[in-house]
Order: structure tokens, then sequence, then C-alpha cells
């Protein structure tokens, strides 16, 4: 049988062939930069997004250089890499939300076709580049108050031969730490990739809206690993100028702190560090300097994301232990 085009949206990529351009989505006037790579050889649909968060940049970056390297002829299977999801929020810098209708677009998936501008994006991004993949990888990087270490996740609910099959692109990816998902689903990429049976896993590597060469490397080197895994490239391949990785902790939780107060928050802690449960992590204060509330650590465990500003905001995420 001959092998097919690989279509997205309006794009098609023929066998042996790459193709760049723009995914509209319907009802915005947003468009969405893409890179199609139909292998010349048959193999597995990989799906590669970037930007979803709009100043996210290390996971911008690595995919637009993923798209630019892979060769058609060397590749055995279809890669489809959204370079900018958002571009919304990358062009208004903005932290989480995107400025046309003020939602997380990672909050909204797997979208709407007759819903708000993040809406629409999710389910343009699901039915076209997700749905149907074998594979799905959703680069971030540390927001402009985000401070974190590098850290993935993988869903952590579900039948125990598809989680087998997302902690082995984990463990290909080769970030130092790996942490469950809290539920099955969501409304995140790897919660509808999840519910769709879509085997994922969400990277982040990078901080405070930063640009920075070694997160970029760190990435590179995962999605090197995750096409050696799937046997989409030749063993030879090299995307990134990293060594093999370290040794993985595999976490058990991954448990958010949010506030409950409108004031200032002081970290006591940095990322990477081991806190106990109970040891006191912070404080919040209000406009004046007045103690409002002393934050604790609610479970032990490895400081992996904590916020880089001090203003905060009921709902708002203060940090994150795995």
């Amino acid at each position: 049988m001959a092998k097919k085009d690989l279509v997205v949206g309006g794009l098609v990529a023929a066998p042996g062939t790459k193709v760049t351009g723009f995914l509209p989505v319907p009802g915005t006037d947003v468009q969405l930069p893409v890179t199609l790579v139909n292998g010349a050889k048959d193999g597995p649909r990989l799906s590669v997004t970037g930007g979803i968060h709009g100043a996210e940049y290390p996971g911008i970056e690595a995919a637009i250089r993923l798209a630019a390297k892979l060769d058609p002829a060397d590749v055995s299977g279809t890669v489809v890499v959204v370079h900018i999801c958002n571009p919304p929020a990358f062009h208004a810098r903005t932290v989480y939300i995107n400025p046309q209708d003020g939602k997380n677009l990672n909050r909204v998936f797997p979208g709407n076709p007759d819903g708000t501008s993040s809406e629409r994006i999710a389910h343009t991004l699901f039915s076209n580049v997700m749905k149907g993949s074998d594979a799905y990888i959703d680069l971030h990087g540390g927001d402009m108050i985000e401070d974190l270490i590098p850290f993935s996740i993988v869903p952590g609910v579900g039948e125990e031969s598809y989680l087998a099959k997302c902690r082995d692109l984990a463990n290909a990816y080769g970030i130092s730490y790996v942490a469950p998902s809290r539920t099955a689903g969501g409304n995140g990429t790897t919660g509808a990739a999840s519910d769709a049976g879509i085997p994922c896993m969400l990277a982040e590597s990078g901080a405070v809206g930063q640009l920075d060469e070694p997160s970029v490397q760190l990435h590179l080197r995962g999605l090197e690993r995750v096409l050696k895994l799937l046997k989409m490239v030749d063993p030879s391949f090299k995307l990134s100028t990293l060594g093999e990785p370290g040794e993985i902790t595999w976490l058990t939780q991954f448990n958010w702190t949010r506030s409950e107060w409108t004031g200032l928050f002081y970290s006591f802690v940095k990322v990477g560090a081991t806190v106990k449960e109970g040891q006191v992590v912070g404080e919040v204060r209000d406009y004046f300097g007045k103690l409002m509330a002393t934050i604790k650590a609610p479970v032990g465990g490895v400081i992996l994301f904590m916020v880089s500003s001090p203003a905060t905001s009921p709902t708002s995420p203060m940090f994150a232990i795995g």
C-alpha cells in the first residue's frame, strides 16, 4: 500500500516531503505556525507543540529547531510540529493567558469550535494535530513568574498498558524528575490526550521567561531520544549537544499550593530544595508589611516550582512539590 499524504488543515505533505505553513483557527484571526514532516518510510505519528503559554521560550525554540532539523528522507513515519500554539500571548508577552479572552489555553482542552479564542485554538490543535497521534509531546519552559527545575508530567491515572507507554516517553526524554498528573483526564493538553488514549507527556525546561541554551538543549535531547524510542530516526541522529541523561527520580505526587490571600508572598526556599511536611517555606504579608499567613509545606518532597514574583492573590499558584 502506498504511503499517504499527511494532511493538517489546508496543509498537505506528500510522502518524503516537508511542508511549512499556517494552520488557521476558524472564527479568529489566529494563525498557528506548523511544520509537517512526512517521512519517506512508514512509521508512527508524533505530534509536538510549543508555546501553549506564549512566554515559555525554550520549548518554542526547541520546536522550531526540531522542525528545521528533520529531513523527511531520514524519517520513518510522520511528525507534526506546532511552533507557537498561542500567538496572541506570545506577541503580547502575557503570563499564562491569551489576551484575546483572558483564558489559560492549557485549561480549555479539548476546546470548543464555537467558543472563545482559546477554546477555538484548543479545538483546532486537538482535532488537527493531536488526534490520531501515536505519541504527543507538549513543550513548556517556565513562564515569566515561574522559577522551576526541569521536570516532566505524565498521566497518573488510567490503564496500566497506556500509562506504561507514557512512562516510556518520559524515561526516554530523560529529565531528572517525573511527576504524575493528579487525576484522570482534565482540561490541559495531556489530559485531553489521555482521554483520547494518546501516549503523552509534558516537559518543563527553562525558567522566568528566559530563552537560555541549556534549557533548549534539554528539550532537544529529549525529542531526539523520543524519536529514537519510536524508531522514527536512525540511532546516529543528533539534535542536541548533550550527553546521556542521568538517573530519573519518579515522583508519586505533584502537589500544588495556591494562595488564599491578596498581598505579597515571600519564599524562604529555592526551587530544587528538599522540604519536610509542615516545614515553613514562606509567608504572606499585606501591603503594609503585616504578617497575614505563615506558609507550610503540605507534603514532603522537592520544590519543583516557585513563583518568582511576590504579588499574590486568591487562587494564584505559589509553589509545587513533587
